[in-house]
């Protein structure tokens, strides 16, 4: 493999990070597997193995390292699955000797000297705690909290402080084991190699000891420097990958954001710029949520279709709506409106002619949630009963829909659902994430986490769930009522009180359709996008299965002739 390949390669993988690490990973495998050869002057394994045990003598001679204890022949049960034959392995602790940072991080004074810390910037230090090249093993975990994971290594030459929480692994003879190759090693299989080696509980942490366990391919020191080059060209990748999302996502946010606040002069030709750019803006599948919540806010400020000026206005609609409502409540069947405060200042700029702000609880006829204590009801099968992870962003979640046997009170009345409810997480890690029901479930109930929106005409349902997911609809105050002060979490006054804006009944069914067929196609674009990393990834995965599978020796010899 060259640099010829490695491009050629490189041109079939997309910007997904985990792509370029993929091929990190085939580079390494290659050399593990000896694809890299390039000369017949190697030094073999056996060789090298004798080289390594030499240099070590000598260092302990000179009282560098202390007295060694026999070497252990690497076995199948230390390897990762990924890696075959284990004769052609060596332990860490006999390649490079294994040192714990000595710096604490928090006292250390700035001087001239870097100071290697977990985070991808070095800091500084008044002095040095070695002068070598050395790959850099992180000692915790990056997530904590119980999650063994490590988020990088990294490569120093000296002289450098390092942490307390960070290890310094430095070859015993650089000219047979170079760090920089153990860095590039180490990080390509870190999960493999690293990440499985950790424990602990709440702190989970990786040893000097289980870093020194590590299996080491025999790779001769010409192979590893073929290592290092094309790692080299990786790091261009990676570079210009960086440059180009930077650059992407400058020229989708300076987009999307002449869209989200609309200039009514420029907005047509700001608008046809964007959606010409689209593929261009919309590399990577999050990216196409912010084009998600864009279409939402043109829709809320009637930026998506065209008016008609024969439609009712929505003052016409809220007068029939209270008019209902007055009669529901007057021989029962609904509770008496709550008198809502509302704020609708947020719509100064001005709504679309015709249109009003409402207060979300104006609207609906019931707003509730369900009730405590539940817990007692649960069920193997019986009513249906929605909780808050049922509830994704603007859609529900049925799969795993739990059961109850209710009491036979007001309170199991109160909290039934029924199609066309609008139903918003209240507490927990999804608070404010909004959906419609928009099946029947038969008689079904939710839970105290689960707040209930029902609207009192059940076809202005598609059109508040618009207002309920787009910051400018409603979903921005939602999340600054929340997340105001303490834990998050709504109350029922914050919904019902929810500034929405209404338009003309005729204007939100236009606006629905177009938001469904605008949604529609970023359904298409993200399916592409996942279908297409996807793909790439299982290539990748092939070609490093491939680069790890044991070498036929005297096929490479008959090619090498």
């Amino acid at each position: 493999m060259n640099a010829g390949i490695l491009n050629a390669l490189s041109a079939a993988i997309s910007d997904d990070p985990s792509h370029v690490l993929q091929l990190r990973k085939i580079v390494v495998a290659l050399a593990i597997s000896g694809r890299l050869k390039q000369s017949d002057k190697l030094i073999s394994p056996d060789d090298l193995r004798a080289m390594l045990k030499g240099a070590k003598s000598r260092l302990v001679a000179q009282r560098i390292l202390p007295k060694q204890k026999p070497w252990l022949p690497i076995t199948d049960e230390q390897m990762p699955e990924e890696f075959s034959d284990p004769s052609l392995f060596i332990s860490l602790g006999q390649v490079a000797r294994v040192e714990k940072g000595k710096t604490g991080i928090q006292q250390a004074k700035p001087g001239d000297y870097p100071l290697v810390v977990t985070a991808a910037e070095r800091l500084t230090a008044d002095h040095y705690d070695f002068d070598s090249a050395a790959a850099i093993v992180p000692l915790v975990s990056s997530t904590g909290h119980g999650n063994a994971s490590i988020n990088r290594l990294h490569y120093q030459e000296g002289p450098f402080a390092l942490g307390t929480i960070l290890a310094a692994v430095l070859p015993h003879d650089p000219a047979l084991f170079s760090a920089r190759f153990l860095f590039e090693y180490l990080s390509a299989f870190k999960d493999e190699l690293l990440v499985s080696r950790m424990s602990g509980t709440a702190n989970v942490t990786l040893t000097l000891g289980r870093i020194e366990a590590v299996p080491i391919p025999l790779v001769p020191p010409l192979v590893q420097r073929q290592v290092d080059e094309l790692m080299a060209l990786c790091d261009q990748l990676e570079t210009a990958r960086t440059e180009r999302e930077t650059k992407r996502d400058r020229l989708a946010t300076a987009s999307l954001a002449r869209l989200n606040s609309p200039d009514p002069e420029t907005f047509r030709d700001d608008a046809r710029f964007a959606l010409d750019a689209l593929p261009a803006l919309t590399a990577r599948p999050d990216q196409i949520k912010q084009v998600r919540q864009t279409i939402l806010n043109l829709a809320v400020r009637g930026k998506l279709v065209p008016q008609d000026p024969a439609d009712e206005p929505a003052e016409e609609l809220l007068k029939r709506i209270a008019e209902e409502r007055a009669a529901r409540s007057r021989v029962g069947t609904i509770p008496k409106p709550k008198i809502t405060s509302r704020d609708v200042n947020r719509f100064s700029e001005g709504l679309p002619i015709g249109w009003s702000p409402v207060g979300l609880g104006d609207v609906c006829d019931l707003v509730t949630s369900g009730s405590r204590g539940w817990a007692e009801y649960y069920a193997d099968s019986g009513p249906g009963f929605v909780r808050a992870q049922n509830i994704r962003f603007g859609r529900m979640r049925l799969d795993d829909l739990a059961f109850v046997k209710p009491p036979s009170n007001s309170e199991g009345s109160r909290t039934q659902v029924y199609k066309n409810d609008l139903l918003i997480v209240i507490t927990g890690a999804g608070v404010t994430n909004p959906a419609l029901l928009e099946r029947d479930l038969g008689e079904a109930y939710v839970s105290q986490h689960v707040g209930l929106a029902r609207p009192s005409d059940s076809s202005l349902s598609p059109w508040l769930l618009l207002c309920l997911m787009a910051d400018a609809g409603g979903r921005g105050e939602l999340i600054e009522c929340a997340y105001g002060a303490g834990k998050p979490g709504l109350n029922l006054d914050n919904i019902r009180s929810l500034s929405v804006p209404l338009p003309p009944f005729a204007e939100q069914q236009r606006i629905v359709a177009k938001v469904d067929e605008l949604m529609a196609l970023c359904d298409q674009l993200e399916a592409s996008l996942t279908g297409a990393d996807e793909t790439r990834s299982k290539l990748l995965d092939a070609l490093l299965a491939e680069a790890l599978a044991p070498v036929d020796a005297v096929a490479l010899q008959a090619a090498a002739e």
